[in-house]
């Protein structure tokens, strides 16, 4: 029964598999999130995706809020993809690729361009756009 608890949070087998492997991770010492916190975006970002089931839109969501790193921008959400696009007046959204060498001139505040972008993306379709964190 325990081993089933995680479906009454609503959680999909796959991400308890992902939160289980970060958990042993950190258990075993392989994953110190603490030490991690004070390492660079990109290490950080390569340390978290090395983990089975965590992407890099989970890794760059992570360090944004959980670590407060400034300089991250999670290309990949959709939200931020249709922000930028409206607001820069374009047709179509710009995909991931394009849209993280565009985000580049932001540097060194992205994390703080993607939080700028989700809130107006919130006020432009009247829905909240912040991953849940």
């Amino acid at each position: 029964m325990a081993m089933r608890a995680w479906r009454s949070f609503g959680l999909s087998r796959i991400k308890h598999e992902t939160l289980a492997r970060v958990a042993d991770a950190v258990v075993i010492g392989s994953l110190d999130l603490h030490a991690l916190s004070a390492e660079s975006p990109e290490k950080a970002l390569s340390e978290l995706t090395a983990i089975k089931g965590i992407g890099p839109w989970t890794a760059e969501v992570y360090l944004m809020f959980c670590f407060g790193h400034a300089d991250v921008f999670p290309a990949g959400d959709v939200a931020l993809q249709a922000a930028v696009g409206m607001a820069f007046g374009r047709a179509e959204r710009p995909q991931a690729k394009a849209l993280a060498l565009e985000a580049a001139a932001w540097a060194p505040w992205r994390s703080v361009a993607a939080r700028l972008f989700w809130a107006y993306y919130a006020v432009k379709t009247r829905r909240d756009a912040l991953p849940i964190v």
